[in-house]
């Protein structure tokens, strides 16, 4: 053998990142990797945090001072030694950026192929590419133009063609203000008319108003003219004079519209979304009909097809018109167009168009769209790791993840996969199974070999790995109904349905079949039900589930009780935090051009507090030992006598209830799974007064031998006198389910009907449905 053809392996010495316990591994290249464990075992540490994290950390390295200076600062993993490394291609679940002109074609290079191919050959012709996109806007410019050599050029009304609506600036959507909840038209401004967040009668934001001039400050803003309520409410920029200051005065709805409304819903405080959801109506743009581009953009076509008609089909439908197209001098792109959409197709993902929003993408669905770039590549030799890739796909679909899995395995790449689905486990020529536990229990590798040996073995993942849920011997009967008449959001045909109340409904269906649709479009929004889904948590990097949850305020009460002192000083953003990093546990060193780096902080420890606030401690403990403890083991601290603390012991055991024992109390949430935000946000919303709970795949993210825990838990909630309908694909839940409702048969348009509904075993019998046949197979009906 030739010397360069034993490196074989990628070698892992001493890992000790997170929980990981100076672990050593061996991981065969060119083969699929499968990483398996409960949830919090190491799994995301070792793979995500140490492999793939050194591989693009040494990378980086190679590119100049200057352009690092760009790119994000990477630390070396805790790990003594990392050999045989490869480029590694990360595609995870971090959901795709939620801006609101980000779609699905903006985020690939179907779009940008479409442009060029309507730039090209649309008729009439108007413009170039930029003509035809929805993020560029029209512009008039005039004055002296000088090119590379230095020619000069007086340019008058010179016109740079761009696609996007002036009205809607390219969102497809208009808002429309309802001003009783802007102003209170029967106070004057320094009574507090302006009822926006931040608008106080004394604070700066209303004095700019008040001391304008253009109108009395004392009088109601009933009284006021046409003329000064038209000042006050929508005029143009102007300058004023404040206090003998010159000062930009502008009227009061163009001002939040471009400091609010303009602004990406997500990304505000959420005290100032709640008033934008309150005082704006979102509808379709008349101008542009939603398709966010100019009229002039609309009127080019090809065979009597406009761009927006073509990002409006769905994709199986746009992939068929592109190959039927007969344009011998568009050939090459009509070929990667056609490739690019048909790769669309074979990750699942036919029923989505290329208007689509972005952010209105499931996590499974941005991580199989993150994949589209690789499928075609020419690349060997390269790591690729995914996490979780089955997540959201019905067991129809992961067949076809698989494939693709091993497709690029058989390319000469090394694929490592965290994943917790048997039907994806067993297709790995190599499996490493971590845990014993999660969390300080979890950390060490405790089985590494083939699918067979894993079997064979007396891990929690070889005995769980072939189990098969039974279905249930009696179904509860449901006491009333959830009616739903005419459903049609989004692809729904029409639908009418009857939800049973009282029992564990499972709605299920391929990936796009109308499940989501269903449920956000018809039943959320009612009265009495509480919707837990997997949208990210919204939070600084100081956030943790501590103050998440709230438990942190009586922790902080109890602490400062205990020891006759202030609840601010046990808070790490408020007085209690240390001088040097100001409570975030490192300092943050700005080096130019060069990478920023960030180093713990040697006043504190890292720890984040003061040393005098680490004096003070409740039950034997200070503030940073119990921010530090799991779940499980801070339910016991508080329960016991010396910190008792009620609320935080019953947030604490439904935290338990719910699968997250092994998380600590001060663990950013940045770090959580899109399963475990989930079973978060469930565990803090199992307190509210619902009578109908809907949850949104909460298996996901959920290790074999922890499925039965969240079924057990549905139960009690049913048992409790709850409504629970859950929308899964996971067999176990579809099995344990008292009533199952099955859309499809396809996806997108070839979807959004009821094709079942009853118990399951009415729906093994029949196998009817592509679900009813997956389900028989899983439970060994013949």
């Amino acid at each position: 053998m030739h010397e360069a053809d034993q490196h074989d392996l990628i070698r892992v010495r001493g890992a000790r990142e997170h929980n990981l316990k100076n672990i050593d591994v061996d991981i065969p290249k060119r083969r699929l990797t499968v990483f398996t464990g409960v949830s919090g075992s190491g799994k995301s540490s070792l793979v995500f945090a140490t492999i793939a994290a050194e591989s693009q950390r040494m990378i980086n390295e190679t590119y100049s001072a200057f352009v690092q200076g760009f790119m994000p600062s990477l630390s070396r993993p805790d790990v003594d030694l990392l050999e045989g490394l490869t480029t590694a291609i990360i595609v995870d679940q971090e959901r795709l950026g939620s801006n609101p002109r980000s779609t699905v074609g903006t985020v690939t290079d179907a779009h940008a192929m479409l442009r060029i191919l309507f730039s090209r050959l649309g008729h009439p012709y108007i413009g170039g590419p930029t003509a035809f996109s929805f993020n560029v806007p029209t512009q008039k410019a005039g004055g002296v133009m000088t090119s590379a050599t230095g020619k000069k050029k007086i340019v008058k009304e010179a016109i740079y063609l761009g696609g996007m609506c002036p009205r809607c600036e390219g969102r497809g959507a208009v808002s429309d203000i309802d001003l009783t909840q802007v102003v209170d038209e029967s106070r004057s401004l320094l009574e507090g008319a302006i009822l926006v967040p931040g608008y106080t009668a004394d604070g700066w934001m209303v004095r700019g108003f008040a001391e304008s001039g253009l109108y009395s400050p004392d009088k109601p803003i009933s009284q006021f003219s046409a003329r000064e309520r038209d000042d006050f409410l929508y005029s143009e920029p102007r300058k004023v004079k404040i206090q003998n200051i010159n000062m930009t005065y502008e009227g009061l709805i163009p001002k939040i519209t471009k400091s609010m409304l303009a602004k990406d819903l997500d990304a505000l405080q959420p005290h100032l979304r709640a008033f934008v959801q309150r005082v704006a109506t979102f509808m379709t743009c008349p101008d542009c009909a939603g398709t966010r581009l100019t009229e002039a953009a609309r009127s080019s076509k090809i065979d009597g097809v406009s761009i927006a008609d073509a990002c409006d089909m769905q994709i199986t439908d746009l992939a068929a018109w592109v190959h039927g197209l007969d344009l011998p001098e568009a050939a090459p792109l009509l070929s990667g167009l056609g490739a690019t959409l048909n790769s669309f197709v074979t990750l699942g993902l036919g029923y989505l168009s290329l208007n689509r929003p972005s952010g209105t993408l499931s996590g499974g669905e941005a991580q199989r769209i993150k994949m589209l770039r690789h499928l075609g590549s020419s690349l060997t030799d390269v790591t690729y790791v995914f996490d979780e890739p089955t997540i959201g796909l019905h067991p129809h679909d992961i067949q076809n993840m698989n494939t693709l899995l091993l497709r690029l395995r058989d390319k000469g790449n090394t694929v490592l996969v965290v994943e917790h689905k048997p039907e994806t486990i067993v297709i790995g020529d190599h499996i490493v199974d971590l845990g014993p536990d999660a969390g300080t229990g979890g950390g060490r590798v405790c089985f590494e070999g083939t699918v067979e040996q894993l079997r064979a073995s007396d891990t929690l993942t070889g005995r769980h790995l072939d189990d098969r849920a039974a279905l249930k011997p009696e179904a509860r009967r449901g006491a009333g109904a959830l009616r739903i008449r005419g459903a049609n959001e989004h692809n729904l045909q029409n639908v009418n349905l009857d939800i049973p109340l009282g029992v564990l409904t499972v709605i299920t269906g391929v990936a796009g079949s109308g499940k989501s649709s269903l449920i956000h479009g018809s039943v959320a929004g009612r009265e009495g039900v509480v919707v837990i889904d997997q949208t990210a948590i919204k939070g600084s990097r100081r956030s943790n589930p501590a103050t998440y949850t709230g438990m942190l305020e009586p922790i902080r009460k109890a602490f400062a009780k205990a020891n006759g002192v202030k609840p601010a000083l046990f808070s790490a953003n408020s007085e209690g935090a240390c001088p040097s990093c100001k409570g975030s546990g490192v300092i943050v060193t700005q080096l130019g051009f060069m990478d920023t780096v960030e180093t713990p902080c040697e006043d504190c420890g890292g720890k984040g507090f003061q040393a005098a606030v680490l004096g003070y401690t409740l039950g034997g403990k200070d503030i940073t030992e119990v921010l530090g403890m799991p779940v499980s083991q801070a339910r016991e601290f508080f329960a016991g006598d010396a910190a008792k603390v009620a609320v935080v012991v019953g947030m604490l055991t439904r935290m338990e209830d719910v699968g997250l024992g092994y998380l600590s109390l001060g663990q950013p949430l940045s770090t959580l799974s899109g399963g475990e935000r989930q079973r978060l946000k469930l565990a803090i919303q199992m307190a509210e007064q619902g009578d109908v709970y809907v949850l949104d795949e909460p298996t996901s993210g959920l290790h074999l031998a922890d499925i039965q825990q969240i079924l057990a838990l549905l139960d009690r909630l049913v048992d409790a006198g709850k409504s629970v309908i859950v929308i899964e694909h996971h067999q176990a839940v579809m099995a344990h389910a008292d009533w199952i409702i099955d859309l499809g048969p396809g996806a997108g348009h070839d979807g959004g009907r009821v094709v079942f509904e009853g118990t399951p075993h009415d729906l093994v019998a029949s196998k009817s449905t592509l679900t009813g046949r997956h389900l028989a197979d899983y439970v060994g009906a013949r």
